[in-house]
């Protein structure tokens, strides 16, 4: 079983709530909130930060697809879709990064574990991969900057490039700064005494 989970239900009919409320106790889980439309859906879940999201997909004032989109864009949760329909253009807008699982109604207690085991699973697979990219964008920019740096150094104190590096890890090392921040002020320095362009 996964670990006890903080839940936001959503679904316009009542008896499905209520479903709800009673099965997910039963895994483990505890049922937070339980919304009856998609923005109902979005403001208890800013209100209650919850780690997951089940919720139908037709409801009242806005889907659960979009509600899902709105939520994501402020903090990745995951969110498990439910539908009475097995649509192809449903399941087309559900392919959305944070949808992380997908059930067609009725639904039993059987199902809803593993969805949620597989969920959870996916959601941190997601995040870790997203935290690579942002690490190698964060990489590759700090990398561009030390490239200035040393070409400030090269131009500036007539170095090569190897002598322009070594400096900028001796200077690094003596201020005990990381290596992009003694790049970054030099370039800022660089900067300050530039003539402004006309």
């Amino acid at each position: 079983m996964t670990q006890p989970l903080r839940i936001v239900v959503a679904d316009d009919e009542p008896d499905m709530r209520d479903y709800f409320k009673k099965i997910l106790p039963r895994l483990g889980h505890q049922v937070v909130a339980a919304a009856e439309t998609g923005r109902e859906l979005v403001e208890q879940c800013r209100a209650l930060h919850p780690d997951l999201v089940i919720t139908d997909i037709k409801m009242p004032d806005m889907d659960g697809i979009d509600a899902a989109v709105v939520l994501y864009q402020e903090w990745p949760i995951p969110v498990i879709l439910v539908s009475a329909y097995h649509d192809p253009e449903l399941i087309r807008r559900a392919e959305v990064d944070h949808i992380m699982g997908y059930l067609v109604k009725p639904i039993k207690q059987s199902d809803l574990e593993p969805v949620i085991a597989l969920a959870l699973r996916r959601f941190e697979q997601f995040q870790a991969l997203r935290q690579e990219a942002a690490d190698l964008r964060q990489a590759l920019e700090d990398r561009k900057v030390i490239e200035r740096a040393k070409g400030i150094l090269m131009k500036r104190a007539a170095l090569d490039e190897q002598a322009a590096f070594r400096r900028l890890q001796r200077l690094a090392s003596d201020k005990n700064l990381k290596l992009v921040e003694i790049a970054r002020a030099l370039v800022t320095a660089e900067e300050a005494v530039q003539e402004p362009s006309p």
